[in-house]
């Protein structure tokens, strides 16, 4: 079984070759090897995880080096189950670019990007999960960045140029700081490899030892978004298509509180800075869900709440007790489900309605109500309404701050129920305002083509202005013109065409989602199990060193 734990990052790179290969020319190759992939991919990770809950860690060494001088890949309960709930959104995602029509540039470029890009992300989040080492980290978070980049400037337009430039200069300079780290620990301990370092951390001068930590945590903190360390986030995401931001709102911030995870627990003991943990988190909620109670867009409402359910995970990881672990866990494999499921949700309004923008849209639990559905349940799993996996896991969480009896505990606690009330009261909002409330005398009209609200430049302003038949008096660009057919260049940035016949594949994939959040639920018993002894194997650290070296 241990041969299988590469697999995951192996295949989505091999089929990024082939996907190059095909390229244009047989696009609906390019596709299906993306859907075949990404489904292996899925059943690899569920039998990963399976083998690692029942045997316990599996390791690979890599041209069969030993550590530190080889490559170590590491599945057990944790990486198991991030591997898993990772592998089915991203084939969500998918199925959902797919039915948008979303093969990227076609007739403009000699090569479709999309597919290959896609599957060097998906590459890149599952090399991080089973990095067994600092340096593979680091590689796992260099593979997301460079197909991160490519997906968020996909269509060149200027908003996304200039929201991508922002998120890798980001990147780059928290790369910086983990290389340095990553210096700093080899200099101090002479390895980098996580097993190893569980030992010898321990025997360095305290100084040195909250040194790293501190610069490890401030770069999974700009990974993960949280607050003060988040500005870049709202800015950044809510100018891409739906598909895209919906697996970087789903994944690519878990993937910081996934490695903050795993290093506080392996390598740091004692908890030495889980009071800043606690204070960042406690901003991370209250600010987060300020700024979303603030927003009239539904995308950069979803991102600030994103912000604010990070604090959640923080607050789990700053607790530092198994109870605390586990609901932590359970909260990110939720989040990543229900956060994915919202932005794709937005997607669909965005096709339905011509714009995210919620003060121009309404009438929608009428119009569309399958659509209205698809959006109530995550929204209420994200706010936390009972019996949802959204109320376990915070449940989880408050639990086991209560159990603490901290002052900063209790604090969490307060700020966590505040938090939820607020994320009531948000996604209550977008409801009244997009769903229940009649539609407004600006909305667009059924097959009008809409310029992209990310597509507005400046140097257009001069431009005499057109109506959009249907919406009344707002101006609009000369190229806005009734359309006979819908056309997915929201990709490309080119043009929205609203449709009240929204294509099957997007609402089956969103429907998809919204199963895989609902089945948490159902099947909390098991899920919340397996938390508990993901968070056990995490405490007791010996069984992940023993896999690695052997004794």
């Amino acid at each position: 079984m241990n041969a299988l734990v590469p697999l995951p990052v192996l295949l989505p790179l091999c089929a990024t070759g082939l996907s190059l290969a095909f390229g244009t020319r047989l696009k609906q190759v390019q596709r299906l090897i993306s859907v075949a992939v990404l489904t292996a991919v899925l059943g690899l990770s569920l039998t990963l995880m399976i083998v690692a809950d029942t045997r316990g860690p599996l390791t690979v060494h890599l041209g069969d080096f030993a550590p530190p001088l080889g490559i170590t890949l590491v599945a057990d309960r944790l990486s198991g189950l991030m591997l898993t709930v990772s592998s089915a959104v991203t084939l969500c995602v998918l199925v959902y670019s797919l039915g948008q029509g979303m093969a990227d540039r076609d007739e403009e470029t000699p090569v479709a990007v999309f597919h290959p890009a896609y599957l060097i992300l998906v590459a890149g989040v599952s090399c991080t999960f089973l990095a067994g080492d600092l340096v593979n980290l680091y590689v796992g978070f260099e593979i997301m960045l460079v197909a991160s980049f490519v997906l968020l400037t996909l269509g060149g337009t200027g908003p996304r140029v200039r929201a991508g430039s922002t998120y890798v200069i980001i990147s780059l300079f928290s790369s910086m700081l983990f290389l340095t780290a990553i210096a700093m620990t080899y200099a101090a301990t002479g390895t980098a490899n996580f097993a190893q370092l569980a030992g010898r951390l321990a025997e360095l001068p305290l100084g040195v030892q909250t040194s790293i930590q501190a610069m490890l945590l401030t770069v999974f903190a700009i990974k993960a978004a949280v607050f003060p360390l988040a500005a870049w986030l709202p800015d950044s995401y809510p100018t891409t298509p739906a598909p895209v931001t919906a697996v970087f709102a789903g994944l690519l911030t878990k993937v910081g509180v996934y490695s903050m995870l795993r290093t506080e627990t392996l390598l740091f003991t004692g908890n030495r800075l889980g009071d800043l943990l606690m204070a960042a988190a406690l901003a991370s909620m209250v600010v987060g869900i300020l700024g979303a109670v603030a927003q009239t867009d539904l995308k950069r409402l979803l991102s600030f709440t994103l912000i604010s359910h990070i604090g959640y995970m923080v607050f789990g990881i700053g607790l530092a007790t198994r109870d605390a672990y586990g609901g932590a866990i359970v909260y990110v494999a939720h989040h990543i489900t229900v956060q994915t499921t919202l932005f794709l949700v937005a997607g669909l309004i965005e096709r339905r309605g011509g714009t995210t923008e919620l003060t121009r849209i309404g009438g929608l639990a009428k119009a569309a109500p399958l659509l209205a559905v698809l959006f109530f349940v995550p929204a209420m799993n994200l706010a936390g309404i009972p019996p949802l996996s959204g109320f376990i896991g915070k449940l989880g969480l408050m639990r086991a701050g209560v159990a603490d009896g901290s002052a900063w505990a209790w604090i969490l606690v307060t700020g966590s129920a505040v938090a939820s009330l607020l994320t009531l009261y948000v996604v209550a909002k977008v409801w009244n305002l997009a769903f229940w409330r009649a539609a407004p005398p600006g909305q667009a009209a059924d097959g009008t083509v809409l310029e992209s609200d990310s597509d507005e430049e400046d140097d257009d302003a001069d431009e005499g202005p057109d109506r959009i038949p249907g919406t009344g008096d707002e101006p609009v660009h000369p190229r806005h013109q009734p359309a006979g057919r819908a056309v997915a260049a929201t990709l490309h940035g080119h043009a929205v065409t609203t449709t009240t016949k929204l294509p099957r594949p997007m609402t089956a994939a969103t429907a998809a989602a919204v199963a895989l959040g609902l089945a948490f639920t159902v099947f909390a018993g098991p899920l919340t199990s397996y938390t508990d002894r993901a968070a056990a194997e995490l405490v007791a650290r010996a069984p992940y060193v023993q896999a690695v070296l052997g004794r």
